[in-house]
């Protein structure tokens, strides 16, 4: 069974998914990070692939893309740097990016090596659900990897309807129609939304994805969702200074243990 499946049978809410660019702050930082957010108990991770024209991304995590490539982040080097993770970290694990360099790797290859892997799911929000469906679904399912499909506010009820019958693992919930990053509490608006998919029953669970950075954010999100995806917020953490095991921890513990007060 799919890692992301047994989480969401086994957990049933406040799960916290994590994002990062990998390759960033040092080219040699994206194992150390994914053993760091392992051990500091969060639930699933999302390895941001660096991409020269991040468009969906907010300041943050384009500067975090533009910092990895030019350290010298390629999905090649990436996949090598992944290649023992399994003997040390459980917990799901999630690629992110744009299409172009999947597509310049070769979907099936890409595949592949994130089976050898032992990646879980991929997100590819430029990746149109239709061509996923007509062309690469059969390719996802014969490696046993989950293409994760977003939403988003100005998504359709028969939209989303449809997007849940050929997802797998949950569905994104993007909280706004901006770029990711930090915007404070979620708006009247954003409530209704997510009250609305709630609402639907649909048969995979939702996580919320962009604005997600603090405790209010976190805490809101689970009331509609199963949980919350952070991601610039984390990733300035990286920039921080001072010992980077420990910044991550503590903004994690942050996070989960004001999620449960």
């Amino acid at each position: 069974m799919n890692r992301i499946d047994i989480l969401f049978r086994e957990r049933k809410n406040d799960i916290l998914s994590v994002y990062f660019t990998a390759g960033y702050p040092n080219l040699s930082s994206t194992a150390g990070i994914i053993k760091a957010l392992a051990d500091s108990a969060v639930d699933m991770i999302e390895i941001g692939i660096p991409f020269s024209d991040p468009l969906a991304d907010g300041p943050v995590i384009q500067r975090s893309n533009e910092k990895a490539l030019k350290n010298g982040m390629s999905l090649n080097l990436l996949f090598r740097q992944l290649s023992d993770i399994r003997k040390e970290v459980k917990i799901p694990l999630l690629l992110m990016g744009y299409l172009n360099p999947v597509m310049q790797f070769g979907m099936e290859n890409f595949c592949i090596q994130c089976s050898e892997i032992g990646i879980d799911g991929v997100i590819l929000p430029d990746l149109p659900p239709l061509v996923y469906k007509n062309e690469y679904l059969s390719v996802f399912n014969n490696y046993d990897l989950y293409n994760v499909l977003l939403i988003s506010p100005q998504s359709s009820s028969g939209r989303i309807s449809a997007l849940d019958k050929i997802s797998h693992g949950f569905i994104y919930m993007v909280s706004s129609s901006s770029v990711t990053g930090p915007k404070g509490s979620f708006s009247d608006s954003q409530m209704s939304y997510f009250k609305r998919v709630s609402d639907m029953k649909l048969k995979n669970p939702c996580l919320i994805g962009f604005g997600i950075s603090d405790r209010e954010t976190f805490i809101n999100a689970g009331k509609y969702a199963r949980g919350g995806i952070i991601g610039s917020a984390f990733v300035n953490i990286l920039g921080m200074d001072g010992n980077m095991e420990g910044n991550i921890n503590k903004f994690i513990n942050r996070i989960k243990s004001e999620s449960s007060e």
